[in-house]
């Protein structure tokens, strides 16, 4: 993160402290007090200020509390999931401990209705009357996949955007993959200029999901782009 000029950080389950961490130093909501400890002392001796946990499930409320727990503890300000199924839950939570809830999606289509998240609709549906701490995490390049255009995913979801993931992709549908930001189709300038205009408090989580052993250089790009678009 630091490498590619990022300030802040989403944390994922299961992601290691350092590279030659042992198996049970990774980033978890059960993770013990001391590897939570040295996961805190690693991002202030980095400069980089974690925001986000994600995406992560939970099959009950008891898990929903321990998540939003360790987040609470953990100084974050939005957890990332998928499990709509525990909205009652989530809500509660959000108001227990002032943590920002954020439904994400993966690539969908009408083809499979088992899974429902990948549509703004859907999501708009389980979260419009819920507590605003409650909202969408919007993965522009899943929208993509999905053939939908980010940008009116994110009208449809006007005020209830926690936090975006931001990757571009080569084309829409499932054969795009992932490309610099602004050298795809997703319009990331256009998207930056909704959330602008719909006042996005959140953060950017920007991937690129891609040249997994040397990506640092692309993530690069794609940060000085969005500041760059962000400051227009």
């Amino acid at each position: 993160t630091k490498e590619a000029g990022g300030t802040t950080i989403e944390f994922y389950p299961g992601q290691k402290l350092k590279p030659e961490s042992p198996k049970e130093e990774i980033v978890h909501h059960n993770a013990s007090a001391e590897v939570k400890k040295a996961l805190l002392d690693e991002c202030k001796r980095q400069g980089i200020f974690p925001v986000n946990y994600g995406v992560v499930g939970a099959n009950n409320a008891e898990e929903v509390d321990k998540i939003m727990a360790f987040a609470k503890e953990m100084g974050l300000y939005a957890v990332c999931t998928e499990s709509t199924e525990q909205i009652v839950a989530w809500e509660e939570a959000a108001k227990k401990y002032d943590v920002k809830v954020a439904f994400h999606e993966h690539g969908g289509s009408m083809s499979k209705p088992d899974y429902k998240v990948w549509h703004p609709l859907y999501i708009l549906g389980v979260v419009e009357s819920r507590d605003k701490r409650v909202g969408a995490c919007a993965d522009l390049g899943h929208w993509c996949t999905s053939n939908l255009k980010p940008v009116e995913c994110l009208r449809i979801l006007k005020g209830r955007i926690i936090s975006v993931h931001l990757k571009d992709k080569s084309e829409m549908g499932p054969k795009g993959v992932v490309v610099p930001s602004g050298k795809g189709v997703v319009d990331v300038p256009a998207c930056i200029a909704e959330l602008k205009k719909q006042d996005f408090k959140g953060h950017f989580s920007i991937e690129h999901e891609n040249d997994w052993k040397n990506n640092v250089p692309q993530i690069k790009e794609s940060i000085e782009f969005t500041k760059a678009e962000w400051a227009k």
